[in-house]
């Protein structure tokens, strides 16, 4: 899955009306706007105008190829060479994955864009992806939420497995990679009949190697900037709010976020929102300490194992949280438990 950098191997068909992407050596068509990712860049459901070759000749993995011919397609405005790097830099991450709970990147292109007389020269990358169209872990729990409906104990644990799942592949890697961004709105749900809906972990964007050793006050800054940045703020691990001068990051800054995100399956919001709401504390402060609000609504209730599931993932102490490995074993315990 080479990177084309070539206007002939990807147009956007705006001049004819026409609404036509090509990707490489296949044709797109635009039929309707998904929503956004981020600042500057867009995501649409696009249908594959048949031709020869087809995508699904290109997919190693045949459970990839859409039955209807419909995908998901990101395009991104590139305005800078900085803006370049990171949307190249989310590529090559995302090629190295895969596994059946993290979304697979099928296809991109990078291409230059003609400008304005008033305007530089710039890019649009176009990255297709799965489709699908129940939306996320985010969405169905707002609407339980405004529902006043929940999941069940098993229904929680069997879509977070395969969130584990799927960050497992990651953390095992060499060297392990760190997603940076786990959060019910980057987790992708496929409902099924009789069975837990399927969870896609997804957004590579800032997924980096997990390991980093900080040796230096600037280190330690630069850390908490780009966390700042990139790491939404509810699910952000204490040693991105404060980092020290001398410590070692790992991949277990993804395993509070994991937690914050169980607990949002679990009562609709973070753990620290609704701390937050009561207190007068700066969001870092209420973090760091890891001043959890407990929901005492009588129909939010689950048992103290998963509560205590959660507490154990949210160590403000990052050397004491546990690893992805120690999560798998314990959620397929409980899995086992209430599977009776």
């Amino acid at each position: 899955m080479g990177c084309s950098f070539s206007g002939l191997n990807a147009l956007y068909d705006t001049a004819n009306g026409g609404g036509d992407v090509w990707i490489n050596e296949n044709r797109f068509r635009i039929l309707k706007p998904m929503g956004q990712d981020g600042f500057m860049a867009n995501v649409f459901i696009v249908k594959e105008i048949l031709s020869d070759p087809s995508i699904s000749n290109k997919l190693k993995d045949p459970s990839h190829v859409s039955d209807d011919g419909t995908y998901a397609m990101k395009k991104v405005l590139i305005q800078n060479n900085e803006q370049l790097e990171l949307v190249k830099e989310e590529i090559r991450v995302s090629s190295l994955f895969s596994h059946p709970n993290l979304l697979p990147l099928l296809d991109h292109a990078i291409i230059s864009v003609k400008a304005s007389q008033d305007q530089s020269k710039k890019q649009e990358a176009y990255l297709l992806f799965p489709v699908h169209l129940d939306g996320t872990l985010l969405d169905s729990v707002k609407t339980m939420k405004a529902k006043k409906e929940f999941f069940s104990t098993l229904e929680v644990l069997q879509i977070f497995h395969q969130l584990c799942a799927g960050l497992k592949h990651m953390h095992n890697l060499d060297p392990p990679y760190a997603h940076n961004d786990v959060k019910p709105g980057n987790v992708l749900l496929t409902l099924r009949k009789g069975q837990a809906p399927l969870a896609k972990l997804m957004d590579f964007g800032n997924a980096r190697p997990a390991r980093r050793q900080i040796r230096s006050r600037s280190e330690a800054l630069q850390l908490q900037e780009w966390a700042s940045e990139h790491v939404s703020a509810p699910f952000r691990a204490p040693e991105l709010w404060d980092c020290p001068t001398h410590c070692d990051i790992d991949e277990r800054t993804d395993i509070w976020s994991l937690g914050c995100t169980l607990f949002a399956m679990m009562y609709g919001v973070s753990p620290f929102e609704c701390a937050l709401e009561e207190s007068d504390e700066s969001p870092q402060l209420v973090i760091v300490n890891a001043q959890i609000k407990w929901p005492t609504e009588p129909n939010a209730q689950y048992p103290n194992d998963l509560n205590q599931f959660v507490t154990w993932m949210l160590q403000p102490q990052a050397t004491v949280r546990p690893r992805i490995d120690d999560i798998v074993i314990h959620v397929d315990k409980l899995i086992s438990k209430y599977s009776h």
